[in-house]
């Protein structure tokens, strides 16, 4: 199963990467290699299976996840990295994939358990594909983990919202194909993978999004304390906006950090879009863009440290929105350090970084990327295996 699994990971690869620039080859080879070494070295070491990204290396590196489920909570990092979600609650598996009566939901129900007062630590009886009539609610003090099951979000329906609640953990999730969907009171969803309203500390980590209607993860309202970990992000237009206007000002306390994911292949724009707050762009994966990687507006405050960035030609990385002259962005602190830029991909960087613009502490250098991004989105676990 590990092998087909591998086989099938590197086809996609060899598939989905352009091949038609020099340096597309050889980081088709250096995932290639990465992903090889890193499924021998878990065969062949049992449980010493580090990877230098510090989220995975915290609980992946034993076969006894499924025994400590809670202790993912202990992982996150980033600004985002105190959101418990239903740690100190009880497990509520979901047994039933269905959304037949959003107004009551069913015992067993997905959500039925996100609409529970008490923590809780959700987990997936077996594989689903889950088609949500309205969207999906996710109240505080919760964490959905997807890990041991193949769980889809979406597929023709809305997707999760979180709003005006905290410590949220969303794990192992894949959403997919999510569309606009009546919300109570008569207004309608905008048909985002997972959107984050007026929210603090919420980690949403080890997820796979891509082809929704609107954007696969949106952080807006004055929500802060956000970590995007470990997520695949693909095929689609507006991948992560961070920021609701230029005129919402209640959005410069905003602290997001976006960290060891992969954008691309088929991604536009937004990875991500940023306004007015303070955003750490570090050792993320990126394959291709077609506008623009990283830009904003509403003078955002940007570090972007140790990424890999391969351009499919010539390509700036950055773009600054709103029609700002350059006398006003070139005062807009956005720092590269560390990045490394391929096929001419170029970052322009702006302001300057002051005392308080640094990398973090978990930030590692770029020639780790392949070793640290080989798993992003969501992972085959079997429970008593390594994840």
């Amino acid at each position: 199963m590990a092998f087909l699994i591998f086989i099938c990971f590197t086809s996609f690869l060899l598939l989905s990467i352009s091949s038609s620039t020099a340096a597309g080859p050889v980081v088709v080879q250096d995932l290639v290699r990465s992903k090889n070494m890193s499924m021998h070295r878990r065969m062949m070491l049992g449980d010493d299976c580090s990877t230098g990204n510090p989220v995975d290396d915290c609980w992946r590196c034993g076969s006894s996840w499924a025994d400590n489920r809670h202790g993912l909570a202990d992982c996150a990092i980033g600004f985002g990295r105190n959101a418990t979600g239903g740690k100190y609650g009880d497990t509520y598996v979901v047994t039933d994939p269905s959304d037949d009566n959003p107004d009551d939901p069913s015992p067993g129900t997905l959500r039925y358990g996100l609409v529970q007062d008490a923590p809780l630590w959700l987990t997936f009886a077996g594989d689903m594909t889950i088609r949500p009539k309205r969207e999906l609610l996710v109240g505080s003090h919760k964490t959905l983990d997807g890990r041991g099951a193949a769980v889809v979000v979406g597929d023709g329906g809305a997707c999760l919202a979180i709003r005006g609640e905290s410590n949220v953990i969303v794990h192992g999730i894949t959403a997919r194909g999510c569309v606009p969907a009546p919300r109570p009171g008569g207004s309608v969803s905008d048909g985002d993978g997972i959107a984050v309203y007026n929210s603090t500390d919420v980690w949403i980590d080890h997820c796979t999004l891509e082809n929704c209607t609107d954007g696969l993860i949106d952080v807006t309202d004055a929500s802060t304390r956000v970590t995007l970990s470990n997520n695949l992000l693909m095929n689609h237009d507006k991948a992560v906006l961070l920021g609701h206007s230029d005129d919402f000002t209640d959005d410069k306390g905003m602290m997001v950090t976006v960290a060891f994911n992969r954008f691309g292949p088929g991604l536009v724009q937004r990875m991500p879009r940023c306004r007015f707050g303070l955003f750490h762009v570090v050792n993320n994966d990126y394959i291709n863009w077609e506008l623009y990687a990283i830009g904003g507006s509403s003078s955002p405050t940007i570090l972007s440290h140790g990424n890999r960035f391969l351009a499919d030609k010539n390509k700036e990385v950055t773009k600054r929105d709103g029609n700002t002259p350059e006398s006003e962005w070139s005062t807009w602190t956005w720092i590269s350090e560390g990045d490394m830029m391929l096929n001419g991909a170029f970052f322009i960087s702006s302001g300057s970084p002051g005392p308080d613009v640094k990398a973090p502490s978990f930030a590692k250098s770029v020639t780790l990327m392949s070793s640290m991004t080989a798993s992003v989105g969501v992972m085959s676990c079997t429970e008593g295996s390594l994840c």
